[in-house]
């Protein structure tokens, strides 16, 4: 890539990079998933939002989430 030159295809990048930014962007993802777990879980329980027994439930999807993360292994595909 030229300097400058600004990166407007996904295959322009390297196979190494493509697998690094997705990975990077999964994680990002999962913990805003497991983040919003945790406040619609406080919301519940403050009141702000009918509890039908959800709390607990989003509790353990944002450890699940989070625990995930932490497997340091990470299946590489075919980009």
């Amino acid at each position: 890539m030229l300097p400058g030159r600004p990166l407007n295809d996904w295959d322009l990048l390297s196979d190494e990079t493509q697998l690094l930014l997705a990975r990077e962007a999964m994680l990002r993802a999962s913990e805003t998933i497991a983040n919003h777990a945790e406040q619609l879980a406080g919301e519940l329980e403050a009141g702000e939002i009918a509890d039908l027994g959800g709390p607990e439930a989003l509790r353990l999807l944002a450890n699940m989430v989070r625990l995930s993360n932490r497997d340091p292994i990470f299946p590489a595909g075919s980009a």
